[in-house]
């Protein structure tokens, strides 16, 4: 019989160094990008506890807020003195009228307030140069006093950011801390916030802030938008009367 080959054993069989390194750069890589994903996840609870924490302080705020001003009030009533509110520092304002043959100068208060079409609203600082704009367009517009679950409800429900021009949905916080976080405003709580109690940083905010688009004029206030509030109309300064057109339209 003839004899077998002898069986040659290959203990050794060496790889090539570019498979090698591109192995240790590929594990390298995955390693790199398992660390930042836990990185990001830790990152964004921590976020989460932070905005949790603030909106829970805002809340804490505002019922002491509340609450010493009923207290100042009862104090009023029982020495017999009549309580009276701060000036407020907050105004919507929204516009309800005007197409045509608007004067030139109200047609630019209009678009200095953003306001450049019907049934838009924005929040406005309420100061000396602001009264003076809004007087000239009264015929044109409605404003006051919105409480803070008007500003909150106004925010979620019809608020859109200003993001590279376009109209954005404030669905997500991390776009509003892209945005608005060199203001320290990482949230859609800090926004409502900044706006109601026209905080420091209420110009770049509203600014940031779509001009509200609210629902159309019901037919039956079409004859009576044009007259002033006073007259039973829907224009001029409506005080706290705003929170019920912000209800009817929001």
């Amino acid at each position: 019989m003839a004899e077998e080959a002898p069986v040659i054993k290959q203990d050794n069989i060496f790889e090539p160094e570019v498979i090698l390194k591109k192995r240790k750069v590929n594990e390298k890589t995955r390693l790199e990008r398992v660390e930042a994903a836990l990185a990001k996840k830790e990152a964004q609870k921590n976020k989460k506890k932070i905005i949790f924490k603030r909106a829970e302080s805002f809340i804490k705020d505002f019922r002491d807020g509340e609450k010493e001003r009923l207290r100042l009030k009862r104090v009023a009533k029982k020495d017999g003195n009549a309580f009276v509110d701060e000036e407020p520092k907050l105004l919507f304002c929204i516009r309800v009228a005007g197409i045509r043959n608007i004067p030139v100068k109200a047609r630019k208060v209009l678009r200095l307030l953003r306001l450049a079409r019907i049934n838009s609203g924005v929040f406005v600082r309420n100061n000396k140069s602001i009264a003076n704009m809004l007087k000239l367009v009264e015929p044109y517009v409605t404003y006051g006093v919105p409480s803070l679950k008007s500003v909150r409800e106004l925010i979620y429900k019809r608020g859109f950011g200003k993001i590279k021009g376009q109209r954005v949905a404030l669905s997500d916080n991390a776009l509003i801390e892209e945005a608005l976080g060199k203001h320290d405003v990482i949230s859609i709580e800090d926004i409502i916030h900044e706006v109601f109690n026209v905080g420091p940083h209420f110009k770049e905010v509203t600014n940031f802030l779509w001009p509200f688009k609210l629902t159309s004029i019901k037919h039956s206030l079409i004859e009576r938008k044009a007259k002033h509030y006073n007259e039973g109309g829907k224009t001029g300064f409506c005080g706290e009367d705003i929170n019920n057109f912000i209800k009817e339209q929001a």
